[in-house]
């Protein structure tokens, strides 16, 4: 490598890294699931799995990119003599591009809601919750919020690790959290809202299901951004003194506080309202306009609500534009912009097909359903989880020991151990049942 970027400091890691884990499905998903599957006894599970899956396995990739502190399709073969081993990180660059491309639509869609609004909350035009399957299908809208979601990423990412990634993640990373404070506590003074309180917090233990205890394992680990070997890269700038157990730590609580503040943002609310919660899309784009549309000032608080869940979109995005590119650039800096105009041109190329399932290309199902669905399927249900285990399985019986053991020495022995019996079998577990799901 030519000369190497990194963090400037290890806020801006610890935030960057948070950022790339606090993705869509932390806001949108993971309260309903929560909320379905025993309120605060699911949360319990998902605490307890996140702190000995989760941890161990962010600690994992942490330590492999700080070691081998070069790009992921190098790294694994510059950790061991085998240069085979360099196809997990193919995977992950593999999977980062398709995860990328598809993600990239959602975030058009965010960023083509947060125009509507604007420009209905200044009277040019009247609010109506019927624009979004309008929206979704129809296909200029669709490709102009795709291309201006990636136009930003690449913006970002083009300026550098610490002048733009770095910078980006310090600014978005504390306004997601100022936000989301606001809208809880606006959330909380409705009349009526400790009945969702209780129905999100308050254990049920008689709802535990084997469904939902898998979903809350695979979870543990798909809610920190594992398995595309995203971490991996993002590590691999970190300074050698760098504590990466207590960056991961923080990482991991800032993604627990998030998923619980999703949940007192919005169950308190829909419960005042007598609204009811769903997962997924129609949450942001149908749910919460309904329900903000019924308070004071819930224009407003509607559109904090979409800049909200557009930081912790593009923080993600950052971080999947950012490990293809490093791997594009190999180091040589000078190579940084031109390599993110085109790899985010090649983004919103594959992903057109992804933008149009919804509309003109509605029609063509196969597999999973739509070419949507069958991106999001091939990514979450096979590429991640297959890559998460193929990066374990290399830490607990490729790399050497003491490779490991100089990033963490205290506790080694009980997290080795972890690797190598443990974890291998969790995800095994979660791979098979994410199939069979």
């Amino acid at each position: 490598m030519d000369k190497k970027q990194n963090w400037n400091s290890s806020l801006g890691f610890i935030l960057a890294s948070a950022g790339s884990a606090i993705g869509l499905g932390a806001i949108w998903k993971f309260p309903y699931i929560a909320g379905q599957y025993g309120g605060g006894a699911f949360l319990l599970e998902f605490v307890l799995f996140t702190l000995i899956i989760g941890l161990p396995l962010l600690m994992t990739e942490f330590s492999i990119g700080q070691t081998g502190g070069t790009y992921s399709t190098a790294i694994f073969g510059k950790l061991t003599p085998n240069k085979i081993m360099n196809g997990i990180g193919y995977l992950g660059n593999i999977t980062a591009f398709i995860l990328y491309s598809f993600y990239s639509v959602i975030g058009g869609w965010i960023i083509i809601f947060i125009g509507y609004y604007l420009l209905g909350s200044v009277g040019l035009i009247k609010e109506d919750i019927g624009f979004f399957p309008y929206m979704t299908t129809s296909p200029w809208l669709s490709l102009l919020g795709q291309f201006l979601f990636i136009a930003v990423t690449g913006h970002i990412v083009s300026s550098g690790i610490e002048n733009g990634i770095e910078k980006a993640s310090k600014v978005m990373m504390p306004l997601l959290l100022l936000l989301f404070m606001i809208i809880v506590v606006r959330s909380l003074t409705l009349d009526g809202a400790m009945a969702g309180v209780k129905y999100f917090l308050v254990p049920r233990f008689e709802d535990l299901s084997v469904e939902g205890t898998l979903y809350a394992m695979g979870q543990s680990f798909f809610a920190l951004s594992l398995g595309t070997t995203g971490m991996i890269t993002y590590a691999s700038y970190t300074k050698q003194e760098t504590n990466i157990f207590s960056s991961a730590g923080w990482i991991v609580m800032m993604n627990l506080l998030v998923s619980v503040l999703a949940g007192l943002a919005i169950f308190p609310a829909a419960s005042a309202l007598g609204i009811k919660a769903e997962a997924g899309p129609g949450l942001l784009f149908i749910v919460l306009p309904q329900l903000f549309s019924k308070l004071t000032f819930g224009t407003g608080f509607y559109i904090l609500f979409l800049i909200l869940f557009l930081f912790a979109a593009l923080t993600s995005s950052i971080s999947l534009l950012e490990l293809n590119l490093s791997n594009v650039i190999k180091g040589r800096e000078d190579k940084r912009r031109s390599a993110a105009l085109w790899l985010s041109l090649a983004v919103f190329i594959a992903g057109i097909p992804a933008a149009l399932s919804f509309g003109v290309l509605n029609k063509v199902k196969f597999g999973a359903g739509t070419i949507f669905d069958n991106m999001d399927f091939m990514v979450t249900n096979i590429m991640m989880p297959l890559g998460v285990l193929l990066t374990t399985l290399f830490a607990g019986y490729v790399m050497k020991p003491e490779q490991l053991q100089r990033v963490m020495p205290k506790g080694f022995h009980f997290w080795y151990a972890l690797i190598r019996y443990v974890l291998p079998v969790v995800i095994i577990i979660v791979f098979i049942s994410q199939l069979m799901g």
